[in-house]
């Protein structure tokens, strides 16, 4: 049995049917927590997606299986009663100056079948996650993506909130984001570490997010938090 996800920023249904600029028309799309019956169409979902990066299927696995998991986050989104996106957010840690630990989330991976993207499933994925995110009580989120994307959901450079999220020497700085939730706290802040699930797929954990339209490649790693090589587009 599915879940729904908490709605606190607003039904999920209702963002689904939102495309953001430079889309294609919408399709209708219901967005659930995933339950065990959908496991092996997200797997069939995130590796076309991800058809030069078949890990990331892999590293959906071990999220699920790890400590870090978190069901009410793992959400798929249904056109005409079948799986055609995915998105997990799952548990991380900042770990600040005085190595005190504090935990976040991380968007990773997203995934939409590519005969329907660019057609707002990413987007309304991302927004039925944040929704999610808030209804549990999560203070932050993080992620490696464009600047000139994200800031549309409401995302921002993360060292605004004194996060520090490692990236490789070309990437512009501002290309690690935050989004503070309405439990955010200040005193969460530090240098994010991701969890072994993401050092555990080599590939995967540089691959974990689909490329937005008109942004650059960019995507989610592990502990070092590289920046991936081409994603596929949403």
């Amino acid at each position: 049995m599915t879940h729904r996800v908490p709605e606190p920023l607003g039904s999920p249904n209702s963002l689904a049917r939102t495309a953001s600029a430079g889309e294609d028309v919408p399709v209708q799309v219901d967005i659930d927590s995933e339950c065990s019956a959908d496991r092996a169409a997200i797997r069939a979902v995130v590796r076309a997606a991800f058809d030069h990066h078949e890990s990331v299927a892999d590293l959906v696995d071990l999220i699920r299986v790890s400590p870090e998991f978190v069901p009410e986050l793992s959400l798929v989104a249904r056109h005409e009663g079948k799986v055609v996106g995915h998105m997990m957010l799952s548990h991380a840690e900042l770990v600040d100056e005085r190595d005190d630990r504090h935990r976040v989330l991380t968007l990773s991976p997203l995934a939409v079948a590519p005969a329907l993207q660019r057609r707002g499933i990413g987007s309304a994925l991302v927004l039925a996650g944040l929704a999610g995110a808030e209804g549990l009580g999560e203070q932050l989120v993080l992620l490696e993506g464009s600047p000139r994307y994200y800031p549309r959901f409401g995302f921002r450079d993360c060292r605004t909130l004194r996060v520090q999220i490692d990236l490789p020497d070309w990437a512009p700085p501002e290309a690690g984001m935050a989004y503070a939730l309405s439990a955010y706290h200040p005193a969460v802040r530090g240098r994010l570490v991701y969890p072994p699930a993401f050092a555990a797929t080599a590939t995967g954990r540089r691959a974990g997010r689909v490329r937005e339209q008109g942004e650059p490649t960019m995507g989610h790693t592990a502990t070092d938090a590289r920046v991936c090589p081409p994603c596929p587009r949403r």
